[in-house]
This record gives structure tokens, sequence and C-alpha cells, in this order.
């Protein structure tokens, strides 16, 4: 038995809605693209989306959208506890990512370090919804109002989840989502931007497309049906409509997706409750978690030990993260003395165990039965 950590749902359906277009006139640019950023835009309850090559793309665009890079000394906030990418983003524009701590408990940014790491060089907060559970965001508003910040949600765990019984993808200027294979719903590589601002909705159009416009409210002049112009550099973002179709496709599932997720995360930590030295996951009392992740803690002298043994039994755990800062692209330039000391904490003892949709009853209580057995073994 071979359980990943993560695993796409691809069905008869996804297949066929695939095809369709592969048999159509457009492989790219064309109408299932606009469909599916209204789709997504729909069910999160925003105004505007905008579909890109990946996810990565979207948070570059986001933080161009948020006018990150316009000096050189401009700083853009996130959490050392993410993919690279959420950091990366503020590089690409020309900024410099700072890392605030995270909180303890919910594993996602803590708002007190984040107000401790405001400058006057602050252009932009990338908060990151950590595991599928939304950050607190009635507080990273007062922050960013007060210090005028743009707020940037990277929800790529978080499709599907709630904050105050409200969508992701509604509170936050400009919200990311990713549909990589192992996310909720996939687009093979893949993301989108959400956003209500009609202004940010405009720029990211652009970034995704060269920077070129055939719009006449934005053009300098007009020559005929041909004519388009170049009016910023942006890059070749586009998201195909074979993907598009794809995950249109997809996301009819996505409320199934997530009641099989959260099933399994209640019986998980169910169990796990009852295992000697586990912590589980907290959900905060007002969000509703999409679990793109679970994540439990086990005694640091023996988190090496239990991931080796786990995968010789079958059971591929990952470890979901390595704080940024301790990569060695970010040591080598200027972030050798950074310490967020709960991340650093938090990175010693995590093990992210098996959840997706697909996985049968008896591969959960065999990733329970297997991961109690070893972690209790283990500890003295």
């Amino acid at each position: 038995m071979q359980i990943p950590y993560g695993r796409q749902w691809i069905d008869e359906e996804d297949i066929k809605a695939v095809e369709e277009v592969l048999r159509s006139d457009y492989l790219t640019t064309g109408p299932k693209v606009s469909e599916f950023e209204k789709d997504v835009c729909g069910y999160v309850g925003a105004k505007y989306g905008v579909a890109f090559s990946s996810g990565t793309a979207a948070l570059h665009a986001a933080c161009r959208a948020a006018n990150v890079g316009e000096d050189e000394d401009d700083e853009v906030i996130t959490s050392p506890l993410t993919f690279a990418a959420s950091a990366n983003c503020a590089f690409y524009a020309g900024g410099k990512p700072v890392f605030a701590d995270i909180d303890p408990r919910t594993w996602n940014i803590d708002p007190v370090d984040v107000e401790r790491k405001v400058t006057r060089n602050s252009r932009a907060l990338v908060l990151v919804d950590f595991a599928g559970q939304p950050c607190d965001m009635e507080r990273y508003w007062v922050v960013a109002k007060k210090h005028k910040l743009a707020l940037i949600e990277d929800a790529a765990h978080a499709l599907g989840a709630e904050y105050r019984g409200k969508k992701t993808g509604s509170y936050s200027d400009m919200t990311i989502f990713s549909f990589h294979p192992v996310k909720h719903i996939t687009t093979g590589e893949g993301g989108m931007v959400v956003t209500n601002n009609e202004a940010y909705y405009e720029k990211l159009l652009r970034f995704r497309n060269h920077g070129i416009t055939r719009d006449e409210r934005w053009m300098t002049q007009r020559e005929g049906g041909w004519y388009y112009e170049q009016l910023e550099l942006g890059y070749n973002y586009r998201l195909t409509d074979i993907q598009c179709a794809l995950g249109i496709s997809q996301l009819k599932k996505l409320p199934m997706f997530l009641e099989r997720r959260r099933e399994i995360a209640d019986r998980y930590s169910r169990a796990f409750r009852r295992v000697k030295g586990v912590t589980v996951p907290y959900e905060i009392p007002m969000v509703n978690s999409a679990w793109h992740l679970y994540v439990i803690l086990v005694p640091a002298e023996i988190r090496r030990q239990a991931y080796d043994r786990l995968h010789e039994a079958g059971v591929l755990v990952n470890v979901h993260y390595l704080p940024v800062y301790m990569h060695p692209y970010y040591r080598e330039h200027g972030y050798a003395k950074v310490c967020c000391p709960k991340a650093e904490a938090y990175y010693e003892r995590a093990l992210s165990l098996p959840i997706y949709p697909a996985m049968t009853e008896e591969e959960i209580e065999y990733v329970i039965e297997t991961t109690s057995r070893i972690v209790e073994e283990l500890q003295p």
C-alpha cells in the first residue's frame, strides 16, 4: 500500500470536458477561460476573477497590481510557514519579503508580529491560509487599513473554506487560488486572482497578457480592428481553454471534495487526540477549514524516524514547510539572521498526513493505525 499525502480526482466527466475543447475552435484565449473565471467568482462571492498559468503567477500579478516594486525599498510582509512562492512574489515584483512569525495555535501568521514588522517601506501584506484554515481576517483588516497596506490573501490551500459564514475570496483586496493537482480542484497547473476592486482587475488582465490591451479606454490611439498596444511590461501568464474546461468540471465536484476532506480530518482528530505526544490541528471557532493539509505535531526528537518508518510502511507523509528564510537562496541573500522561533519550533515537529477525497476507508484506517503505532513505539 502506497498512500500519498495528496492527489487529484479525475473522472470521465472531466475527461469529456477536456475532449470537447480539444475538438473545438479554441484551445486558448477562448470562451472557457471567462466561463471558468465567472464560475469561480460565483462560487466564492467575488466580482472579478482573472485566471493565470499558476498560483505563483497569480501571486506575482497581485503584487504588481498592488504597485509593489514602484520603489526599490518596497516590502511585503508574509509568513515563513508557506511554499516559497508566497515570499518569492515580492522579489518577482521588485520588492523584498519580510517575515512575521506564526501563531503557534493556528499556524497562520501572527497579526501582532505583523504589526511589529511594519515599516515606512511596507507596501502589502500577503496572508497565507495555512493548510486550508482562513486567517482571522478582521484582525488583519485593521492592521492593513491603519498602515495603508494592500491585503493579499494566499488562499492556495483554502478554496471553499469559510470565514464568518462567507467563502474565502470575498474579504481581501485580492485573493489567490491554486489549481495544482494536490489542491482542492485542478487544472493541471493554474491559478486565479479574485477581487472586488475594478482597478486591480484591469491591471491583472493586462499583466497576464504581456501588458497588452485592445480596450479603447486605455489605448492612446485607434487605427483599426487589428490594432493593440502594450501599455506596460507584462507576462504571458495565460491559462488555456483546455485547462479551464477541466477546472469548470472540477468545480462542480468541489462541495463533495470538501465534505470528504472534512470527514477525514474529523476522523483523524478524534483518533490522534488519544495518541501520546501528538498535537492535532486547532480550528478557530469562526472558520470552516478546507483541509488542504492535515498536519500533526510529534516530538521533535522522533520526527525524522517517524517520517522514515511511515514511508517504509507506505504512508507517504510529507513536511510542510521549512521556513522560507531557511532555504539556501534566502540565507545567501540577506536572511541568514532572520529568526521566527515559533515557525521553527513548528517545523521541527510537523508531519503532513495523507488527505484527499479519493482515499478509501481502508486507507484512512491504515493511516490512523500505522501512524498511531509508530509514534507510540518511538517515544521513550
